[in-house]
């Protein structure tokens, strides 16, 4: 495989972050036609021997909902769930987390919504009473010594709503932290953000009293802005960004969200701005351009093909 950035370093920007890997969970959960276990567990597998320092398994969400990953118990436990890879699970209530804790997983994530229109369709619940659901939630799995992120979805634009005040998410945001969350992903859920936005809403967040190294960014590339925004929110000091290995994934309840930022995508902007990752790049793409021979089709990401075509 042939192709390396040129690397020009920015001294201003953060000189290492995190890539927090979402494409087990995100990246497959929209797909229809289910993924054996067997290449799930490959999936996430090949992920963290490429480096990935964080991989999110799957989530133990009710089958009905999300039926790709109904087999999520039997992934888990053909993980490593105590190694040195972080793979935290997505648990959307009690029940979720039960079966977490049955399974042995030290670090889970909630999924909160920024909007009303959005809580009450994935959530079944208002903005307001979605933090009296997520609070034994969070109480019980800190009392367990597991650590708790908090998404907040559609922080940039709704599509049933439309643009979304900064001031709201910093609401939504400031409740998860309050309620014992040790880190907030903030999702661009339709990929409508831009770099200006971006900034907005971290300087918003940091005047409310958050920390920008407790905030992480999860971008789409609806529009083609995700690698713009990350750009963006690295001058402000982000050091956590979430991305799906090939680009996969979306959002099963938000028609207009289409795929993540792409790993690959990712790592190749780090590497020509000098920033430190972990990752290999070669055998990430190995590993995209397999996942895109089990679905069938090319992978959304543009560094992947190019790549694999050189």
């Amino acid at each position: 495989m042939t192709g390396l950035p040129m690397v020009h370093p920015d001294p201003s920007l953060p000189r290492r972050v995190t890539i927090y890997e979402v494409g087990p969970r995100d990246g497959l959960q929209n797909e229809a036609g289910l993924v054996p276990v067997d290449d799930k567990v490959e999936f996430i597998e090949r992920l963290i021997a490429a480096g990935l320092p964080i991989v999110e398994a799957t989530s133990f969400v009710h089958p009905s909902w999300v039926p790709q990953l109904a087999d999520a118990a039997e992934v888990v436990a053909r993980l490593p769930m105590d190694g040195p890879v972080p793979l935290p699970v997505l648990v959307p209530n009690e029940r979720g987390l039960d079966r977490a804790l049955e399974a042995g997983v030290r670090h889970v994530a909630i999924f909160a919504s920024a909007t009303e229109t959005f809580a009450r369709k994935n959530l079944n619940s208002t903005v307001e009473d979605q933090f009296t659901m997520f609070e034994p939630v969070v109480e019980r799995a800190r009392a367990a010594g597991l650590d708790v992120r908090a998404y907040v979805s559609m922080c940039f634009g709704d599509p049933w709503e439309g643009p979304v005040d900064p001031v709201q998410v910093v609401r939504v945001g400031r409740r998860l932290l309050d309620l014992g969350a040790t880190q907030l992903s903030l999702g661009d859920t339709i990929g409508v953000g831009t770099p200006g936005h971006v900034s907005r809403l971290v300087s918003e967040l940091v005047a409310a009293g958050v920390g920008v190294e407790r905030l992480a960014m999860h971008f789409h590339d609806t529009y083609g802005q995700a690698l713009a925004n990350t750009l963006a929110a690295l001058r402000c000091g982000v050091t956590t960004f979430d991305a799906s290995a090939g680009g996969l994934g979306g959002c099963p309840y938000a028609e207009s969200a289409t795929g993540n930022l792409a790993t690959e995508d990712l790592v190749w902007m780090l590497d020509g701005l000098g920033i430190e990752h972990g990752v290999d790049l070669d055998a990430l793409v190995r590993t995209s351009a397999w996942m895109a021979g089990v679905l069938g089709r090319q992978s959304p990401s543009a560094v992947v093909r190019a790549l694999s075509s050189s």
